[in-house]
């Protein structure tokens, strides 16, 4: 069973983490500043766990990055070379919904040299939102 830590409750987690919880090999944990937020996405699955995280502890965000196999963060963008670093420290996998700052870039050797995928926003989101705001635009 894969261990998926997914950083942030917001409203884009939800059709992530009902995908995760569906697939027979992950188990799910939702750290989040508003744990109630990450009880309603788990929604009582079996394979899903909650914990509440400001992202100021940072020792309690390395442990949970140490103890998974991937983290997802979906957490501000200034936010994702902190978790990064942590994620090639331990040799763990991180995806992010968010471009690639510099602070990232100068992340890639260090992940490369770890053998640790960094993965950032890739072009998709831009494309769906200008379909989507066209679509709108066109109803209206």
């Amino acid at each position: 069973m894969k261990r998926v830590l997914v950083l942030g409750a917001g409203l884009v987690s939800r059709p992530l983490v009902r995908y995760l919880l569906e697939q027979p090999d992950f188990e799910v944990t939702i750290a989040s500043r508003t744990k109630s937020k990450a009880d309603a996405l788990i929604a009582g699955h079996h394979k899903g766990h909650t914990t509440d995280l400001l992202t100021e502890d940072t020792a309690k965000l390395e442990k949970l990055v140490r103890e998974h196999d991937l983290a997802i963060s979906l957490l501000p963008a200034p936010q994702h070379p902190v978790v990064a670093e942590m994620c090639v420290r331990h040799r763990k996998h991180m995806v992010t919904t968010s471009y690639i700052s510099p602070k990232m870039r100068v992340l890639d050797k260090p992940a490369r040299d770890a053998g640790v995928t960094l993965l950032n926003e890739i072009g998709v989101d831009p494309g769906i939102d200008h379909m989507s705001a066209m679509r709108i635009i066109h109803d209206v």
